[in-house]
């Protein structure tokens, strides 16, 4: 397994500056008294788009050559990554295909939309969206860019992480959540490279375990449900993002429906902010888990704040 090394990341995030927001980091006296730690919730639903995606994006089209870009790029995805890579698209004057469930939020397909993004709807499982996306490519000679298992969005992804240590050096452990593996594996890659000490902890429904499940089988497992209000971590993970997370994770702490909502509620309450339900995962995961890190610093990455306002759960 070739890891990057401190030079490749620092460069990745110096070649996305430009088409990102370095987002802010807030503190919560209330919820640090929850939960008995220091808390630093990097904001990154105040990225562009709204979520982390889009530095992911970002990295893979400014890894194409101008031959590519004019061709376009196509993925397949229920939502956040669909806008980043839209938006990330129109930054550079190419087209974006989206392959994307016909189940997906109204108000993610308004946003991708928004973005001149071009939707194909398909059947909301993984084969239909790999075989939508497969024949969008061969019409269009689109280059295909996978939402979390492609290296370059792994590298992006990793940033947020990088400006979360770059602002507070001494964290003892990173909070992020896990669908696809890719904000997980880059957040893991920053760690490594940009901190002695700092271990990263990924929150998971319980209702979508597959990357729990692959830990301890030692091979990639898929979801045998996804009945999860996370919306965004309802994929698997992937042959380019597992061996980084099997090899370097701390652990990852299942979490139950009800406690993503209190988490989610939280935040909005006390924060005055908007997450989206996946965001929340890793919040109710440090909660969950906070009789092991008392007196800890932690950062949290709140991995966006897309959600339809119409539609809460609370």
């Amino acid at each position: 397994m070739h890891l990057i090394n401190k030079a490749g990341l620092e460069k990745v995030h110096n070649s996305i500056k430009p088409f990102i927001h370095r987002t802010p980091v807030l503190t919560s006296q209330l919820l640090n008294e929850i939960c008995e730690a220091e808390l630093f919730f990097k904001c990154e639903n105040f990225q562009k788009m709204g979520a982390f995606k889009m530095r992911g994006a970002t990295s893979a089209i400014l890894n194409l050559t101008k031959e590519q870009q004019k061709k376009g790029v196509v993925t397949h995805s229920s939502g956040n990554f669909a806008q980043a890579l839209s938006l990330a698209a129109k930054s550079f004057g190419a087209k974006a295909y989206i392959a994307m469930p016909k189940n997906a939020p109204q108000v993610k397909k308004e946003a991708v939309l928004g973005y001149d993004g071009i939707i194909t709807e398909c059947e909301s499982n993984a084969v239909a969206r790999e075989k939508a996306a497969k024949e969008i490519q061969q019409k269009t000679g689109a280059t295909f860019v996978h939402p979390s298992n492609d290296d370059d969005v792994i590298y992006g992804q990793g940033t947020a992480a990088i400006e979360l240590l770059e602002d507070y050096q001494d964290l003892d452990y990173i909070f992020t959540p896990v669908g696809g593996g890719g904000l997980l594996a880059g957040t893991i890659l920053a760690a490594i490279n940009f901190s002695e000490k700092c271990k990263v902890i990924a929150g998971e429904p319980a209702n979508a375990d597959d990357a729990y499940r692959s830990l301890i089988s030692g091979k990639i497992e898929l979801n045998e449900t996804t009945n999860t209000i996370a919306d965004g971590l309802r994929t698997n993970l992937g042959d380019r993002n597992f061996p980084i997370i099997k090899e370097y994770v701390e652990r990852i702490v299942l979490v139950e429906e009800d406690e993503i909502i209190e988490a989610m509620k939280l935040i909005w309450e006390r924060m005055k902010i908007i997450v989206e339900p996946s965001s929340a995962v890793a919040f109710a995961a440090l909660i969950k888990h906070k009789n092991n890190i008392k007196g800890k610093k932690i950062g949290l990455i709140l991995s966006g704040g897309n959600i339809d306002v119409s539609n809460l759960p609370f």
